[in-house]
């Protein structure tokens, strides 16, 4: 006979099938363990010489990049405190859309100092209480590093643009930069508004096409359609466009209907009359001056006929986001049903022209005057580096908007990371009580950037480290790492800046971050809910 022992403890309050952990080994360090290995992941493709990582999705879709926002979004992580520091990295996606990286790498770093900490007896909560306190001195310090005179700056100047655009393009196209950035700027120039802050990153689209090389990309004034224009005529220069949401063909009735016919005239007549119909709609749309009709449904044959006879061009546009974009490039209003246009529904486009670029047919629709939209078109020549040369664009257009709401901008090349490690460090020994060795592990932290830039780029990053120290201590606050020479140089003549405003948000991101997993100190997860496993939903496209 066994004995039934009865549950004690947290046993008897919760269903059998949960876990529990608690104390420091299981829950704290445990956590910080899988924070760890999180940032271990995205720190190699950390800065331009960052390696490249193979992510295959559950839905078998290859990604070769360095983008940690792609790469953390795409590896599905389960562990509760590393999911911490993917939404700390998708706050900074979303807030700047730059950073995500340093965001996870400098929360690790924190992390793994507070181990050390902690194994040296401290306890979370004064390791917290002094990163709170470094943090808040550390956004000071950040301030004073601010270039002078860089918030004064014209939205609408290449020059400038390219010089804080510049480091974040590099971090994912090395060596690609100059051509990507010039391209970035042209496009976001074009489609700033008269006041830069409500600028929209959803102004600038990208048509990635296969074939070619990066050089014969180029910027469009207006949208680039990866579809050919439904009848047989192919180009319409300064024209009048009306936009039908539904579809251009006859509707059908709701309700059933029956119809006799007692003669063969009357059989002759029915059918002319739906042409008749149809005829007259297409007439009307003709002579409200419309050139050029936009379908967002399917396009009737006998509706088609009647548009080549009338000579207009028809293009069919099944994406509602890409018909939307279409009406905000043309000033078009989307009518619901075939019917005759207002004048003030209609847009306008100076061209519209089907053309063939390596291999693929593309609609360019042009507009001069009024840009709301500008599209970059890349070229290149597998699908995994055009989505590659796509995310680099992407990143110089959310710095673009980045720098119309803060334009200041600091040294990069790790030179502020390493003046802020120096600074924190001297502030640690002013303090009292045991905080002060949390603030010293928090400017130890940042040596990480420096230490990580040199490893990736193949230098002896001890070396690097104490050459930035000793140029430092000596007054040059602007002296950075020059990773194709090896050597400690001013990021001021190197021309390498970083904007402000993204770094104070990674650096808060991450502290808040850390701050979150240190305070767990018990973990209790209940029984997973039973069922069969149902099949997640097909991914959604990709607008």
């Amino acid at each position: 006979m066994g004995y039934h022992l009865p549950p004690y403890g947290l046993q008897t309050m919760l269903k059998e099938g949960h876990r529990h952990l608690s104390g420091l080994d299981e829950a704290v360090l445990k956590n910080i363990d899988a924070c760890k290995e999180l940032s271990a992941i995205t720190r190699t493709s950390l800065g331009p010489n960052g390696m490249n990582k193979m992510v295959i999705n559950h839905l078998d879709k290859l990604f070769v990049t360095n983008d940690a926002a792609t790469i953390v979004n795409e590896l599905e992580v389960q562990h509760p405190a590393a999911k911490i520091l993917v939404l700390a990295s998708k706050a900074q996606q979303e807030e700047i859309g730059d950073a995500a990286n340093l965001t996870i790498s400098f929360a690790g770093e924190l992390l793994q100092s507070a181990e050390e900490l902690i194994r040296m007896g401290l306890h979370p909560s004064e390791i917290i209480s002094g990163y709170t306190k470094a943090i808040k001195k550390t956004i000071e310090i950040l301030e004073e590093l601010v270039e002078k005179d860089s918030e004064k700056m014209d939205t609408r100047n290449k020059e400038e643009v390219i010089t804080r655009m510049k480091a974040a393009v590099a971090s994912k196209q090395f060596g690609l930069e100059d051509v990507l950035c010039s391209l970035t700027a042209d496009a976001c120039i074009q489609v700033c508004p008269k006041n830069p802050t409500n600028f929209n990153v959803d102004n600038v689209r990208v048509a990635k096409l296969l074939g070619g090389g990066l050089h014969n990309s180029t910027v469009v004034c207006g949208m680039v359609l990866k579809n050919d224009a439904v009848g047989s005529i192919k180009r319409v220069e300064k024209a009048k466009v009306v936009v039908f949401a539904s579809g251009v063909d006859t509707t059908a009735t709701e309700t059933k209907g029956t119809v006799l016919i007692h003669s063969a005239e009357q059989l002759e007549t029915y059918s002319k009359t739906e042409e008749a119909k149809v005829e007259e709609l297409i007439k009307a749309v003709v002579e409200s001056g419309a050139k050029v009709v936009v379908s967002g449904g399917p396009v009737g044959e006998m509706a088609l006929h009647f548009c080549e006879r009338y000579k207009l061009m028809v293009l069919k546009i099944s994406s509602k986001f890409e018909l939307r974009r279409f009406c905000r490039t043309t000033g078009a209003v989307a009518l619901l049903k075939l019917s005759q246009p207002n004048p003030d529904d209609l847009g306008y486009v100076d061209s519209i022209v089907v053309q063939e670029i390596g291999g693929a047919t593309v609609t360019i629709a042009k507009t001069e005057v009024g840009n709301s939209i500008s599209t970059v078109v890349l070229r290149a020549s597998t699908d995994s580096i055009l989505d590659d040369l796509e995310r680099a664009v992407d990143d110089g257009v959310n710095t673009y908007k980045a720098m119309c709401r803060d334009s200041r901008i600091v040294p990069g090349a790790a030179a502020t990371e390493i003046e802020l490690a120096k600074k924190v460090k001297e502030f640690s020994f002013k303090e009292t009580g045991l905080d002060q060795y949390a603030i010293a592990k928090f400017a130890e932290s940042f040596e990480m950037v420096p230490k990580t830039l040199a490893e990736n780029a193949g230098l002896n990053a001890m070396e690097i480290i104490s050459s930035l120290y000793a140029e430092h201590s000596s007054g040059n606050t602007k002296v950075g790492i020059d990773l194709e020479e090896g050597i400690c140089k001013d990021a001021s003549v190197m021309q390498i800046w970083d904007l402000y405003i993204t770094k104070l948000f990674a650096l808060k991101y991450a502290v808040d971050a850390a701050c979150t997993v240190l305070r767990v100190d018990q973990i209790i997860m209940a029984k997973p809910a039973g069922g069969p496993k149902r099949d997640k939903p097909a991914a959604m496209d990709e607008d």
